[in-house]
């Protein structure tokens, strides 16, 4: 079992950057592949970015974050990392990572085993 803690949430301007966190407990997470996804006031959660399991990670985003945001893993520091530039406003949301082990990278919400408790984004205009 992995248990997840996200931070580096904040408020930011747009036009902004922000770098968030997903640290996990274990030794064995490269084992796992990661996934972010984000929730909005009112709105489902939403994928926005993946990376499989190892060291390097195929990487697969959402159409809304493409050349935006950056999805990369540490394992060393059992870390994954979620870059994210030139917010906009409708960016504002709660922020969760997930995991589960697997060969792939996933993109539904089901897929995924462990949750963190997310962190709050908010981009002002």
């Amino acid at each position: 079992q992995v248990q997840l803690v996200e931070s580096g949430g904040g408020l930011v301007q747009a036009g902004g950057s922000l770098r968030l966190s997903c640290a996990a407990s274990g030794r064995t997470f490269s084992r796992y592949a990661v996934g972010w996804f984000r929730q909005a006031p009112g709105k489902e959660r939403e994928f926005l970015a993946a990376v499989s399991r190892g060291g390097g990670g195929s990487q697969y985003y959402a159409d809304s974050v493409k050349g935006r945001f950056t999805i990369s893993r540490d394992n060393a520091k059992n870390t994954v990392y979620l870059q994210m530039n030139s917010l906009k406003s409708e960016d504002t949301a709660v922020y969760y990572c997930a995991a589960r082990e697997g060969s792939s990278y996933y993109t539904r919400e089901y897929e995924y085993y462990y949750w963190g408790q997310g962190t709050q984004v908010t981009v002002s205009s």
